[in-house]
């Protein structure tokens, strides 16, 4: 039986549960299969540690911050979404060609679609331009946001960002903010989505000011450990419909597994096994 060795590479990634995640649902499936996670101190050192991997025999990689841009030069191909994301966040090792794929996006489409059923999409605000932004906004697009506004504390991201999703998806789709702009926005928006490492249990704390949330925004967040976030606790407490990042984490995991494997995933039993592994 084909035995399978796949990484994560990533900073400040020791509390992932992607190990358990895709271990635990290839037991399930009685594929013999070993994750490992792979700390990079910094973005520029993914290429080396890519290089790495593949002699020691990986058949695979995941990708997150800071490397899901920085990965794209070492790659050999990329798939259509992680070509048009410029984002990978899974690497598949295919002979001696190492192909770029992006599941981020279609991880959080899933996770929308089945836990904030009918939510407005009229305006959205999102924190946060960098791959997991592109990949989280070229979503939101998709599900039918009229108006998304890309806020970064670097307005050149947020601008670089806003203009590749205008050009794909029609001209005022996407436009690019700053912090300081949030205050004007969120009183118009339906929805409030947070796609920056802030509230991660390596780097806690709230993305913006409390004092901006307000009862029938709804507030989604791609940080799944914790699940609860500061920002959402907040959120909640004031009656807002939420979304934690946790569905798109088992989603984007899910479909990396099956092109590792080429084997489809439980997604249903990977949920029910986050949910034990954020309890216990």
């Amino acid at each position: 039986m084909t035995s399978y060795l796949i990484g994560l590479i990533g900073s400040g990634i020791g509390p992932s549960l992607s190990p358990a995640l895709h271990e635990r649902e290839a037991s399930r499936l009685g594929i013999p299969y070993v994750y490992r996670l792979i700390e990079a101190d910094a973005a520029d050192e993914v290429g080396e540690l890519l290089r790495a991997a593949r002699r020691l025999g990986f058949d695979g990689l995941n990708i997150t911050h800071p490397c899901k841009r920085a990965v794209l030069p070492h790659l050999d191909e990329l798939s259509a979404d992680a070509a048009t994301l410029g984002a990978v966040n899974t690497v598949v090792f295919d002979g001696d060609r190492a192909v770029g794929h992006n599941t981020d996006w279609t991880g959080f489409a899933e996770s929308f679609a089945r836990d904030l059923p009918g939510a407005p999409t009229g305006r959205v605000t999102q924190l946060g331009a960098g791959g997991a932004g592109a990949a989280v906004g070229h979503a939101l697009l998709t599900l039918g946001v009229e108006e998304l506004t890309v806020v970064d504390a670097e307005p050149e991201r947020a601008r670089t960002l806003a203009a590749d999703l205008a050009g794909r998806f029609g001209q005022g789709r996407a436009r690019p903010a700053v912090p300081g702009d949030l205050p004007a926005l969120l009183p118009d928006a339906d929805g409030l989505v947070h796609a920056t490492p802030t509230g991660m249990a390596e780097h806690p704390g709230m993305p913006l000011p409390a004092a901006l949330l307000r009862p029938g925004l709804w507030v989604a967040d791609i940080v799944y450990r914790p699940l609860e976030t500061e920002l959402l606790r907040r959120a909640r407490a004031l009656g807002c419909r939420t979304l934690d990042g946790g569905g798109m984490v088992v989603f984007q995991a899910a479909h990396a597994f099956h092109l590792f494997t080429g084997r489809k995933p439980d997604a249903e039993r990977m949920l029910a096994h986050l949910t034990e592994l954020v309890t216990t």
